[in-house]
């Protein structure tokens, strides 16, 4: 018998016995506000949130921020005369050229601040990643405290989807952080009140 047959055999003969699952696989976060819960941990991840009244605040908002930006795309209808790239591509590599793309999203969850964004609302999903910037708008109304309650809605979806929290990052052992490594370097999220 090798050394890599022995290590293996005594890793079998010092299995631990099984443990049973606990009965409760729910958790309930008790968090006094929703919403600045959510606010705060996008802010902790260098995410900025803004609430609009509307989707005529949206655009205002919208223009606003981003006035000088060239190469702009959304998949949200009050916004698409403030669009100047076209997301009707058939070659998802086109849409490199994105430096701010406004993205609908169906909800966030509180203890991460991720957001839920599905194929429902995308033409590629490469989008949200290949953007340099990206702002996602969501409903106010649609914060869930964390990703039991979040998973609790995802129960009918069907196809693609994913949750998105903040900018892409990472760092190394010398204590280097990156911004936009492998996707986005900026991150909103617009609180949409009615819609």
């Amino acid at each position: 018998m090798g050394t890599r047959e022995q290590i293996l055999e005594k890793i079998r003969l010092n299995k631990p016995d099984p443990i049973a699952l606990p009965e409760q696989m729910r958790f309930t976060s008790f968090f006094e506000n929703t919403e600045v819960k959510f606010i705060e941990t996008l802010q902790s991840v260098y995410t900025e949130v803004v609430v609009v009244k509307n989707a005529q605040a949206l655009a205002e908002k919208v223009e606003e921020l981003y006035a000088g930006v060239v190469n702009r795309a959304t998949n949200i209808p009050q916004l698409a005369s403030w669009a100047d790239f076209s997301l009707n591509v058939t070659d998802p590599h086109e849409l490199e050229l994105i430096e701010i793309a406004i993205l609908k999203a169906e909800f966030g969850v509180a203890e991460n601040g991720a957001v839920w964004i599905s194929d429902s609302h995308l033409q590629h999903r490469v989008l949200p990643f290949i953007t340099q910037n990206l702002a996602l708008a969501i409903p106010r109304s649609a914060i869930v405290n964390n990703m039991h309650d979040a998973y609790e809605r995802l129960t009918d979806t069907t196809g693609w989807g994913c949750f998105i929290a903040g900018p892409s990052k990472t760092a190394d052992i010398e204590q280097s952080l990156v911004i936009g490594a492998h996707g986005a370097r900026s991150m909103v999220i617009f609180l949409i009140e009615e819609e």
